[in-house]
């Protein structure tokens, strides 16, 4: 059982492995220039042979556990790479990608992409969607329709979203990192400048993982027109107060079981957060080291997640084409040296909490601590850390519950 904060707090992915944070003050954020540039996602047909060829000469390593005791099994790996290899065909998703609005922009020095999808309805409601680690944009892909054409999709028009869906600094094609210090507050500070700078004077925000952090620091930093923010975890932890298990529902007790299993296995979360230059030479360099590495989170531990394999290819690609293994990573470090995103200050605005099973479930009295207006809290039958892929019906329907109420 676990009895107090420091147990858990090396536990969960995206920077919450390490105890004893600096609190990290940052000024406003700069804005060198307000040009928004149009981006389309463009990789040659040289980069895409290139990753091929990498993948026939893989190297692999002797197998000590069959199982996923040890780590990601030889034999789901080498399927994987096989079918990365021969089947997946990157310019499907590429197109599903290009499909949408994409721009780019520099905010505090660092470069920004990000979709920017309008609403065919009027007085759409603008929402700032984040990805965590090892995700990407692509993540989204299921919940855009149905948000943004609700109409088109069976659901009331009269509440429909203009999306932002921003590739988090390091990242994707927010490339490439401007520096040391972006974790998930300084993140959130770009975030309300970029929807500003998209003239939205008030808007919501949305996020899992990483995602969710940046999603915290918003309210933490509750900037002038943020009307709420939708969490797919809060990541508070017991204090070690006597008796304050004896209030968790079953559901909430039930969810220890996923965390015995970051404790137990989750090592790729403690190197990220200390050494993630000397992990990224890695992770930049081998395509099959990085499939491998970030497999972790995707497919679970033990195996146990059945995600899509062509989907975690798409999302791998990203990583691989853009470089970011390693810089991705650094949102980690950053996040562990200043708490960002799970300290405990307060955060006033209206706030939701999407618990789903297969996740890191958050617990209601432990978020309450620093979370004073938690207006919605929904524990859902099924779905898992990437809902919006695996469940996004109930995180489309949670979310228009939510800010449909605050509008």
């Amino acid at each position: 059982m676990f009895d107090s904060r420091r147990d858990l707090l090396a536990l969960v992915g995206a920077g919450i492995f390490s105890s004893g944070f600096a609190l990290r003050t940052h000024g406003e954020v700069e804005m060198p220039n307000d040009q928004i540039t149009p981006f389309t996602v463009a990789i040659s047909d040289a980069q895409i042979a290139d990753l091929k060829e990498r993948l026939t000469m893989a190297r692999w390593p002797t197998q000590v556990a069959t199982d996923w005791s040890h780590g990601q099994p030889v034999a789901f790996i080498r399927e994987l790479a096989e079918q990365w290899l021969k089947d997946f065909d990157w310019r499907t998703h590429e197109a599903a990608l290009n499909a949408y609005p994409q721009f780019t922009t520099v905010i505090d020095g660092q470069t920004i992409h990000f979709l920017h999808i309008k609403s065919p309805e009027p007085n759409a409601f603008p929402l700032i969607l984040t990805h965590g680690w090892p995700s990407s944009v692509l993540e989204f892909l299921d919940v855009i329709g149905p948000l943004s054409d609700p109409r088109r999709h069976g659901l009331d028009p009269a509440l429909a979203f203009d999306l932002v869906i921003p590739s988090l600094p390091g990242f994707g094609w927010s490339v490439p990192l401007s520096g040391p210090g972006w974790d998930a507050a300084r993140a959130a500070e770009a975030w309300d400048v970029l929807m500003k700078r998209l003239g939205y004077d008030r808007y919501g925000a949305q996020g899992g993982d990483g995602g969710a952090l940046v999603g915290r620091e918003l309210g933490i930093l509750a900037p002038e027109g943020l009307v709420g923010t939708h969490l797919q975890q809060i990541f508070a932890f017991p204090s070690g107060a006597p008796g304050e298990m004896e209030s968790l529902t079953p559901f909430e007790m039930a969810g220890f079981a996923n965390l015995e299993k970051f404790q137990k296995y989750a090592g790729y979360s403690d190197i990220q957060s200390k050494r993630p230059a000397t992990l990224g030479y890695g992770l930049v360099d081998s395509p099959v080291g990085l499939l491998a590495w970030n497999a972790e989170l995707f497919f679970g531990f033990e195996g146990e997640q059945p995600y899509d394999r062509d989907r975690y290819l798409a999302q791998v690609s990203i990583y691989w084409f853009t470089a970011t293994g390693s810089s991705a990573a650094e949102f980690y470090l950053e996040n562990a040296r200043t708490g960002a995103g799970y300290r405990e200050l307060p955060n006033t605005v209206p706030t939701a909490v999407a618990v789903f099973p297969d996740d890191f479930r958050s617990v209601r009295a432990f978020a309450a601590r620093s979370t004073t207006d938690i207006a919605q809290w929904t524990e859902m039958p099924r779905g898992g850390h990437f809902a919006a892929s695996d469940a996004p019906d109930l995180l489309v329907a949670d979310m228009r519950k939510f800010f449909g109420a605050l509008r």
